[in-house]
């Protein structure tokens, strides 16, 4: 297994409106997908986060990232989602984009996918060609592989030799890619510990107010000896006001006319 050069991602479904990427950027802005803006105070969040994780990343020879976080519903796959964006700015890198969190993927939703057939189908044996899942997004180096709804069972699915022949196929990638993985809550099921082990590291996002420390500790243990690249608090309820760095969503003072046209 292995996949062809980013530009040779054959056939890439687009997404609806791609006859100009400003109309791209505002559909997506509607599922919270900011990433792509960098013109967007929304998106400087995830552009501080990429220059973190690439920094990081090229020091170690990482290539293949985990985004994960204790408990579901704290924001992991629109940090990923993001984070993606972002990094498919990066002139010199081409990012893909990977959706296994099977049991409740989000992924398609947040980029306005659609399709029947996706990852899981190929983990399934349903498809045995990688590329009739890609999408790419117009004008962007981003490619996505994204599920969707499947009976099959997460945990044989993740454990499955094609998915180390899927993993494998990841790391034969050229120089200038990198690979993002959403994976499940660790505290959902175990296949966020399986697939800890075959990738590089993960990223741990948390949320404020809500996953407490003994989460926190409890997941990197469970994922132990899966290297941690760092931890994101999500949904910093003071972030609006009191953050020197303005890391909210809303209008911030003090950078809001940084932004402007």
């Amino acid at each position: 297994m292995s996949f062809d050069p980013p530009q040779r991602v054959e056939p890439a479904a687009a997404l609806p409106g791609d006859a100009h990427r400003a109309s791209v950027f505002e559909t997506l802005r509607e599922t919270g997908i900011y990433g792509f803006d960098s013109k967007d105070i929304r998106a400087r969040p995830f552009t501080l986060l990429r220059a973190q994780i690439l920094r990081i990343a090229r020091a170690r020879g990482w290539r293949i990232i985990g985004v994960t976080s204790p408990t579901p519903k704290v924001g992991k796959s629109f940090v990923v989602s993001n984070l993606a964006a972002a990094m498919a700015r990066s002139p010199d890198l081409h990012t893909y984009l990977f959706d296994f969190d099977l049991r409740r993927s989000t992924i398609a939703r947040n980029f306005k996918l659609q399709g029947e057939v996706g990852l899981s189908h190929f983990l399934d044996g349903t498809i045995n060609d990688l590329s009739a899942v890609a999408r790419t997004i117009p004008n962007e180096q981003l490619t996505i592989f994204p599920s969707f709804p499947n009976a099959a069972a997460s945990d044989e699915l993740v454990a499955s030799n094609r998915m180390d022949s899927l993993i494998s196929a990841m790391r034969q990638l050229p120089e200038g890619t990198i690979c993002l993985c959403d994976l499940p809550p660790v505290f959902a099921n175990d296949d966020a510990v399986v697939i800890s082990q075959k990738i590089d590291a993960y990223l741990m996002i948390v949320e404020d107010g809500v996953t407490t420390r003994k989460q926190v500790r409890d997941s990197i243990r469970l994922l132990s000896p899966a290297p941690c690249i760092g931890t994101v608090l999500n949904r910093y309820s003071a972030g609006l006001t009191a953050d020197d760095y303005g890391y909210g969503y809303g209008q911030n003072k003090q950078y809001g006319g940084y932004y402007d046209d």
